[in-house]
């Protein structure tokens, strides 16, 4: 009879027991966890697997926005028509050290994550593009490029900090227990009063909220063809720039006063200490007393939005969203809105 072995799969129960194996192998300093993934069929590096393709996709995808970021999911052909993905989003065992990334108008990791900068200005126009190599393969490799799309939903935030949080107050030291008397009933003496536990201090109050910031925004067509709105929010100190599609994307923008810090908790009162025992027995201490709670902070005050829009964008301006409240919820000054001829942005 013939016994046919077969490798178990790479269930959860085994990856835990993986995981333990790790820690100790990091612990006695022997060879990185990857090490052992890579002996145990776990994870898989390329460059002695006969590949012939390479395929490329994004996740999310299959554009990508300002500011934002995407993970590449690379497949790998081999010559036996076997497709090995990458870990991760890929669901696969490939590393990403198997593979070289070289990115134009985007940064790539060298996790195969893509990232655009935030500012519109770096990419406007342009296509993102990323080349990607396969390691141990010469003249293996694969090129995609990314769209850039302005239909999401963006965020400038210009709102204050919150106060800081009070120090809670000191516990109150135990009273001391009195001395012991005598339970002798031919030498009888009291035992001794136990002392008053000392009292919790006062928790100290939240810090102040921050006021919210004064607001500029410019709002403009991107003088181009299809339709694009550049806009520019500015605070002192502070801008950022966005282009929004219109058709889907939207721009909300905060102003608000920041909410006060917590007030620190009382410290709590010290038990008093036991009576001694004796002929009769001392009288135990009284408990000391509860500090008292800080008092919450006050909220930051709202800060102020005003927009300046051109003509030919005025009807898109329910795409901008404003929120101006002080820390406490109250409403902040309504925005101003100023329909003026505004020049390209950038």
């Amino acid at each position: 009879m013939h016994t046919i072995a077969r490798k178990s799969p790479a269930g959860p129960g085994r990856r835990v027991r993986l995981g333990a194996l790790c820690l100790v192998f990091a612990a006695l300093g022997l060879p990185a966890c990857t090490s052992i993934e890579l002996g145990l069929g776990l994870r898989t590096r390329l460059d002695t697997v006969p590949v012939t393709a390479v395929q490329v996709a994004l996740v999310p995808g299959p554009a990508l926005a300002p500011g934002a970021s995407v993970q590449l999911v690379l497949t790998a052909v081999t010559a036996d028509a076997r497709k090995l993905v990458t870990e991760g989003p890929g669901q696969g065992t490939v590393l990403y050290d198997s593979y070289s990334f070289t990115g134009s108008v985007a940064q790539v990791s060298a996790q195969g994550v893509v990232t655009l900068a935030a500012d519109p200005r770096l990419s406007d126009g342009r296509t993102p593009h990323v080349h990607v190599a396969v390691n141990g393969h010469p003249g293996l490799v694969a090129d995609i490029d990314i769209p850039v799309h302005y239909n999401v939903g963006y965020k400038a935030d210009f709102s204050g900090h919150a106060g800081s949080p009070g120090f809670n107050g000191a516990d109150g030291m135990a009273g001391m227990s009195g001395s012991p008397g005598s339970l002798d009933p031919d030498a009888p003496s009291p035992g001794g009063n136990g002392s008053a536990g000392g009292d919790g201090g006062d928790g100290q109050d939240g810090g102040p909220g921050e006021d919210g910031k004064a607001v500029q925004v410019w709002v403009t067509r991107k003088p181009e063809p299809y339709l694009l709105l550049q806009i520019r929010v500015a605070s002192a100190g502070s801008e950022q720039l966005f282009l929004l599609d219109p058709a889907g994307g939207t721009l909300d923008i905060s102003a608000n006063g920041g909410p006060g810090g917590a007030g620190g908790a009382g410290g709590r009162g010290g038990m008093g200490g036991s009576g001694g025992m004796g002929t009769p027995s001392g009288a135990s201490g009284a408990n000391g007393m509860d500090g008292r709670r800080g008092s919450d902070g006050g909220g930051g005050a709202a800060g102020s939005i005003a927009i300046v829009v051109d003509p030919r964008a005025q009807a898109f301006l329910d795409r901008i969203r404003l929120s101006n409240r002080s820390g406490d919820g109250a409403p902040g000054p309504a925005p101003s809105v100023s329909v003026q001829a505004v020049a390209p942005l950038w």
